[in-house]
């Protein structure tokens, strides 16, 4: 053995795993078979991905010229139309050159026979009878009228308006007029307007459906669409009815001296249920989003603002923790992570809350909230045509109202339920018996609206008031049998408060601004939290409660879609003019991976696609061609330029090529069309950055005042500052033997791409001067990968006489500026060796011997240590070879590949 492998640890392994070697030691084993040496890769098969790219180009360019066809046609016929038509009728349609004054739609249907009138409207559906005869609805904010095109019309104005398609937007002229024949009672009016002009303001493009007709689309497919969705009538009208309830909401509190506040909406404990927030990355460290405005609610009433309320966006879950029993008066956004897909449950939605001070009973709360709903449904119900709007598509029975809301205790509407057969327990109401219930007040009280009071105390909140320790004050506001609101009164003793906190499990710690306001003192107070788009719902009785919500969420509304491409120049799907590839910069930063980073290191040299513009980066090494990382490009091509690459190499290089640090997706591209051996002995140490940056705060807090972390923007001085300092470093590092490595250190190279943080110190050069003099202790570069891939941290060089803990502070610091991104520490030996193609068992078990003992007697793992703290799991990286590709005495220009 030579005296390099002696000292080189990687040179033992290679020797080590020299199949001899493996055959010397197991040759009466069964489980090996030895095989002839064969090509270095076999014949590429068919390019199954390229031939759909080629086909979805072709698809592509074939309907371009049926479109231009039906350009060109329509082109002619507009030539046509200009020599056959008068001047006169020619400036009746056509584009919009001068806007004129416009009437809305809403002021017309509501004028009388004979007025002539100009509006601006969409196109809702036409109906052409003849060459002489068009009937179009016109449709403006959900208000519609029938339009018609006649005799006073040419043949070509008719025809050019047959070609707008369903909502373009209009500009109309014309005469209202009776029509011979009734129209239907979904228009606005019973007259219709005889065109006399039309022009064009904006045509629509690619509908997905109409919104006239009996054929209308699921509900899943129109809420997909929902911004045309909501250009229905109907929903027009929902939202004008969802409006008045905010309206009135805020009209009666206000009438009462309720005053309108905002809440925050980030806080820094998950008080409520950690499993059920959302998580948000904060400067570092986590925060939530809130799930109800509870705790500033009351906050609020013990800085003795007396009666408050805020209309919020919040999950419609009603039986969360907080909303179960909300006190402030307020409406704004809260948030609830709960994976419920029903029809009345939202991630988030608008719930309006208020809180009050209470002078003798909680019944003042319950007496508030039912002035407001009264006053709410009576408005509602005097929106006759809306809601006959509404009915047009979703028919419902009229809503029953009392003037003296009917309220019974929660053991009388448990009675109720029994006495009807049903097994209820005297603990809370499930949905079914809540809807069943609904149905009995309606039959007993004739009403659609009651309140269920004296609920029981185990099925309320920590922070309600009960007098007898099983029974609360607290209350639910119910509409057609579904609940809308939970209020009642909160404990205001901070010691009570507190045996109530631990009785339910809640780390106080967790609460300590919220404990604090009880501490200064708190008058009797309650309050209650309803929910905008469960009252819109039930009041209409719709099927669902997102159609009560402008862009509603729940756990399917966010698709998953991947990210969009930082570099769109970059993208090896479109890429039109391959006489100029993109830059391979920009390609690492579409798809690459740690490893492709290295490829800008002058060893490497690129190859890119003729085809795509796709790159791989190799080294040529005596008679190999190494290549690190995965094809830069979609991951639906990577088969293809893979096998074009390997072509490259084959015919054009003539080299063996050993692909070397590749995921898994790359490696079963080898192994299973290439039939490549392949085998993973390290991993890519990745980390979520908001977890990351969290893992050494005590560390970074004990050095304060030692150093200072500070991102910058290099210029002339700091490089060469830097420079310096990395040259101290290498120093250090001399005469320590081979060093085992993938990249240069040239931290300048790509810089667009690249982030740059130090820890520094500044030291007086005299005490009678403010001159002082900066000296850069560590320095951490973070390099922007695919958005899959996030970021990886490049270098985190730790200088000579740094202190201590400044390079976990500085690689912390970096973290935190990239929040709730993932983050790559770069390659490092795993646990276990993994054989994972065509490599017989008996050899595998070899090699994971040898690689275990290596690892242990020399070390290999000493980085692990470091990126431990930071919280990074292992994620295989493969080596592949050719069958046969890599003789016995090659094994060691894979060590060589990677030494200094």
């Amino acid at each position: 053995m030579t005296e390099d492998k002696k000292r080189n640890p990687l040179a033992k392994l290679g020797d080590a795993l020299k199949p001899s070697h493996v055959i010397e030691h197991f040759k009466h084993s069964s489980n090996d078979h030895s095989e002839p040496n064969g090509d270095a890769h076999s014949q590429p098969t068919s390019n199954d991905s390229d031939s759909r790219l080629e086909e979805k180009r072709s698809k592509e360019d074939r309907q371009q010229a049926e479109k231009d066809e039906i350009e060109h046609h329509r082109a002619k016929l507009d030539e046509k139309a200009a020599t056959e038509d008068s001047p006169e009728m020619r400036e009746k349609y056509g584009d919009l050159d001068i806007p004129g004054e416009i009437i809305p739609l809403g002021e017309v249907v509501k004028m009388g026979e004979g007025k002539e009138v100009t509006f601006r409207a969409r196109i809702h559906v036409q109906r052409a009878v003849s060459s002489q005869l068009d009937f179009i609805v016109f449709r403006q904010r959900g208000i519609m009228i029938q339009g018609v095109l006649n005799d006073d019309c040419s043949e070509h104005m008719i025809k050019w308006v047959e070609r707008l398609p369903n909502e373009t937007i209009v500009q109309v002229t014309g005469t209202l007029r009776q029509p011979p024949k009734s129209l239907k009672a979904s228009l606005d009016t019973p007259l219709e307007i005889h065109v006399e002009a039309i022009h064009l303001v904006e045509k629509s493009h690619e509908v997905p459906f109409n919104l006239s007709g009996a054929n209308t689309p699921p509900q899943g497919i129109r809420l997909g669409n929902r911004i045309l969705d909501l250009r229905h009538p109907s929903n027009q009208a929902i939202m004008r009815v969802r409006a008045r309830v905010l309206k009135v909401f805020r009209d009666v509190l206000e009438g009462k001296e309720f005053m309108e506040i905002q809440t925050p909406k980030l806080q820094p404990a998950a008080t409520e249920s950690g499993a059920e927030v959302f998580k948000v990355a904060y400067f570092g460290r986590q925060a939530f989003l809130a799930q109800s405005p509870q705790l500033a609610k009351q906050m609020a009433i013990s800085a003795d603002f007396g009666r408050v309320y805020e209309v919020r966006h919040r999950c419609s879950h009603t039986s969360c923790l907080w909303s179960r029993n909300s006190t402030d008066n307020q409406i704004g956004p809260v948030f609830r992570a709960e994976n419920s897909n029903t029809h009345r449950h939202l991630t988030e939605y608008t719930g309006l809350d208020l809180e009050m001070t209470i002078q003798q009973d909680y019944h003042e709360v319950m007496n508030t909230i039912d002035d407001v709903l009264k006053s709410v449904f009576a408005a509602l119900k005097s929106m006759d045509q809306q809601i006959s709007r509404i009915r047009e598509e979703w028919p419902s029975d009229d809503f029953l109202l009392l003037d003296k809301t009917p309220v019974i205790p929660f053991t009388e509407a448990v009675q109720m339920l029994r006495d009807d057969g049903r097994d209820t327990e005297e603990e809370d109401l499930s949905t079914p018996d809540e809807i069943r219930l609904g149905r009995l007040m309606r039959e007993k009280y004739k009403s659609d609206y009651y309140i269920i009071d004296k609920f029981p105390l185990s099925a309320r909140p920590f922070y309600t008031v009960s007098e007898d320790g099983k029974t609360s004050n607290s209350f639910d506001v119910f509409v057609r049998g579904q609940e809308v609101c939970t209020g009642g009164q909160r404990i205001n003793d901070p010691k009570k408060l507190r045996e109530s906190m631990r009785a339910s499990g809640i780390d106080e710690r967790t609460m300590k601004e919220y404990l604090t306001a009880f501490d200064w003192g708190v008058p009797p107070h309650g309050g209650g939290g309803l929910g905008l788009e469960r009252i819109v719902t039930f009041f209409l009785d719709l099927p669902d409660v997102r159609l009560a919500s402008l862009f509603h969420r729940d756990p399917q509304s966010l698709p998953e879609q991947g990210p969009s491409l930082p570099h769109p120049d970059a993208d090896t799907l479109h890429i039109r003019d391959l006489e100029h590839p993109p830059p391979l910069e920009n390609l690492i930063a579409n798809y690459g991976d740690a490893s492709n980073t290295s490829w800008l290191d002058d060893r490497f040299k690129i190859w890119q696609d003729e085809s795509t513009g796709a790159a791989v980066g190799y080294v040529e090494q005596g008679k190999f061609c190494m290549i690190t990382g995965d094809v830069l490009c979609d991951p639906t091509q990577k088969a293809g330029v893979t096998k074009r690459f390997l072509e490259y190499v084959d015919n054009s290089l003539k080299l063996k090529p050993v692909w070397m640090l590749v995921s898994e997706e790359q490696q079963d591209v080898l192994s299973q069309e290439l039939n490549w051996r392949s085998f993973s002995c390290t991993v890519e140490q990745r980390a979520q950055s908001s977890e990351a940056a969290q893992a050494d705060a005590k560390s970074n807090k004990e050095q304060k005042g030692v150093f200072k972390v500070k991102e910058v923007s290099p210029d002339e001085e700091f490089i060469t500052a830097c420079d310096k300092r990395i040259n101290d470093w290498k120093e250090t590092r001399s005469g320590k033997g081979k060093q085992v490595h993938l990249t240069e250190i040239a931290p300048w190279k790509d810089m667009e791409h690249r982030q740059y943080f130090i820890a520094e110190s500044s030291s007086s050069s005299d005490k009678n001067t403010s001159d002082s003099q900066s000296t850069i202790h560590t320095m951490v570069v973070l390099a922007r990968l695919s958005p899959e891939h996030g970021y990886q941290v490049k270098w985190a060089l730790d200088f000579p006489d740094s202190p201590n803990g400044a390079i976990e502070a500085t690689v912390q610091n970096a973290l935190a500026s990239i929040p709730d991104s993932p983050v790559t520490f770069g390659a490092g030996v795993s646990e276990d060796f993994i054989a994972k193609a065509h490599m017989g068992k008996t050899r595998a078990k070899m090699m994971s011997r040898t690689y275990k003992g290596i690892v242990k007697s020399f070390g290999l793992d000493k980085k692990a240590g470091f990126r431990e703290k930071f919280g990074v799991k292992g994620e295989e990286v493969y080596i592949c070879f050719p069958k046969g590709g890599l003789k016995a005495n090659e094994w060691g220009e894979v060590v060589k590949f990677f030494e200094e």
